[in-house]
């Protein structure tokens, strides 16, 4: 299993970014997808999960209205919206996902939890 993400960026504070993470040699409507970022210093947090059962969501209180995790599991692809950016969103941001089955409404939120990573893209929201 291989996972791409790309997207990121400099992009000054009040702007919109869109991270998209390729799944390759897997059927991507089997895995849970999370998105997380790791800033200098700090651990790694989650800040967004997607199920495999259309709907299940979930975000961090911090990226809450403005970050958006969508999926289409034709292009294997998840995205991963960030309107609205704000100079601590600064970090480089991991997609990671775990099998748990197609149409299963699990969120998974642990970083233990996921079996595979992405390299990770920087996302720097800076004036």
């Amino acid at each position: 299993v291989q996972l791409q993400a790309s997207g990121g960026g400099l992009v000054q504070p009040g702007g919109s970014l869109r991270l998209s993470c390729a799944a390759l040699g897997v059927t991507l409507a089997d895995y849970a997808i999370g998105w997380f970022r790791q800033a200098p210093g700090k651990e790694r947090e989650g800040v967004s999960y997607i199920s495999t059962k259309e709907g299940k969501l979930y975000y961090i209180d911090s990226v809450k209205g403005r970050f958006t995790i969508s999926r289409d599991n034709a292009k294997n692809t998840v995205w991963l919206q960030m309107n609205s950016l704000k100079p601590e969103d600064t970090a480089v941001y991991y997609c990671a996902a775990v099998r748990i089955g197609p149409n299963t409404g699990w969120i998974i939120k642990g970083v233990d939890e996921y079996d595979y990573w992405g390299q990770g893209t920087l996302v720097t929201v800076s004036s």
